[in-house]
């Protein structure tokens, strides 16, 4: 390679008398400690903003020497799309359908923090039904599956292991057979509403909850099979991208990479919320803090959760027939949707009781649906464990039919500070691996 120089106008030239190296074969590293030894020449490189490892759009400006990174900055902001704004002009329940699209990966986990934040301004935190709580709580741990399995499948891809990121996604599809069964929708559902969920569970759903929980956990086998003991994986993931306890506190990283570093600090057990006090699973945690004790703990998770599925399964049977919605009609969605026999729109028994039964129901729908319901002012706080970590809203109401604020704390925003000190010190080719166990998704962090 050859000396350039900054011209006048910007541009860069050669300069003829500038030390020129080439390698024909040789030790690279020879070539590259050379030139730091001169000291002429910076090497900045740009991963991204398209990168395929960067989990949405996300620049990552990278100062090399050789393949040592000695500088590494993340640039964010690629994939804002002002949905905490465009809150501020549609109703509460509206809100929810732009809530569910930050973090594509993990829409119900912040329905269910968005819901749970009108629920406390209300004062109706306890009036929600059991059932629609049970719902709740199967919905977030099926997410929290999904998410994991994309964390790790897609982590396994980018490292050259296809067979890694396909079995992850038979798996997730099997999560979305569930949530698509339940709320009609694989993902952006808007299912959890105020005061409770959209509709209740069909017939069939505790028996495709009991079939798909056996095909998960086999996959999570292969996939554990594939990764934990392949000594290529250990090689590239066990000792890279450290972060230890006090620079997770210092940083503020919540959720698995947390857990790695030895602090079981889990939102579902230190505040519980949605009744999650009365289920069994346990809180995995390493003293590693390592990207390869990230993955292992991730699957571990899926494992609690599963069980958690299975006890919300059995749940379901014993709650049939109760209702999902508070019972105050002033702030209860005025229909529990039911789809018609042909599988599309509303069933004829929903149209004939709010077109043709009652004059009032009619207008009360029309009115709730149109301008929603006024939330008490003030200011609330609620926070629940998302998949990749602490999961926060603040909320702040004026009293009227629309939050006056609504802003989130995405734990990816937070974790991906961290992306610099695990990875300065380390190679290029590690970046890509602390980017996968930081497991962020941009449009969260962007919002």
């Amino acid at each position: 390679m050859t000396q350039t120089a900054p011209h006048a106008t910007g541009a860069f030239v050669e300069d003829p008398d500038a030390p020129e190296y080439s390698a024909y074969g040789g030790d690279w590293s020879d070539i590259a400690d050379e030139a730091a030894r001169l000291a002429q020449q910076r090497i900045v490189v740009n991963m991204g903003p398209q990168h395929p490892s960067t989990h949405g759009v996300l620049r990552v400006m990278l100062e090399i020497e050789g393949e040592t990174v000695t500088e590494t900055r993340a640039g964010i902001g690629y994939l804002h799309t002002g949905i905490e704004k465009n809150m501020e002009f549609r109703t509460w329940t509206q809100g929810v359908t732009f809530c569910t699209r930050m973090d594509y990966v993990a829409s119900m986990s912040q329905e269910a923090v968005y819901c749970m934040g009108i629920e406390k301004l209300l004062g109706i935190t306890d009036d929600v039904p059991e059932r629609a709580n049970i719902l709740r709580v199967l919905m977030l741990e099926l997410t929290r599956i999904g998410s994991h399995l994309v964390a790790v499948g897609t982590g396994g891809n980018e490292m050259g292991a296809t067979t890694v990121m396909t079995t992850a996604f038979v798996a997730r599809e099997d999560t979305f057979r569930v949530i698509e069964n339940i709320s009609g929708l694989r993902t952006n559902n808007a299912y959890i509403r105020p005061g409770g969920v959209a509709q209740d569970a069909p017939e069939d759903a505790v028996a495709l909850i009991r079939k798909v929980i056996p095909q998960i956990k086999q996959k999570l086998d292969e996939l554990a099979d594939l990764q934990l003991e392949n000594p290529i994986f250990k090689g590239r993931l066990k000792g890279v991208a450290n972060l230890d306890l006090a620079g997770c506190m210092a940083l503020g990283i919540t959720g698995p990479i947390l857990r790695s570093a030895g602090l079981p600090y889990d939102v579902r057990k230190a505040d519980p919320y949605f009744g999650y006090e009365t289920y069994d699973f346990q809180v995995p945690t390493s003293t590693d803090a390592d990207a390869y004790s990230r993955v292992v703990l991730r699957l571990e998770e899926c494992y609690e959760s599963l069980k958690i599925v299975e006890q919300c399964a059995d749940r379901l049977e014993q709650t049939a027939g109760q209702p999902v919605m508070v019972a105050d009609k002033k702030i209860a969605w005025p229909a529990q949707l039911s789809v018609g026999s042909d599988g599309q729109g509303n069933s004829l028994d929903h149209i004939r009781h709010i077109m043709g039964e009652s004059m009032e129901s009619l207008i009360h729908h029309f009115k709730l649906v149109t301008e929603g319901f006024k939330v008490p002012a003030g200011q609330v706080y609620s926070a629940i464990e998302g998949p990749k970590g602490l999961l926060g809203v603040h909320l702040v109401s004026d009293g009227g039919t629309k939050p006056w604020r609504a802003h989130f704390r995405d734990p990816g925003f937070n974790n991906l500070q961290a992306l610099s000190i695990l990875t300065e010190g380390g190679q290029v080719a590690d970046v890509v691996v602390a980017i996968a166990t930081i497991d962020m998704v941009l449009g969260g962090v962007d919002r």
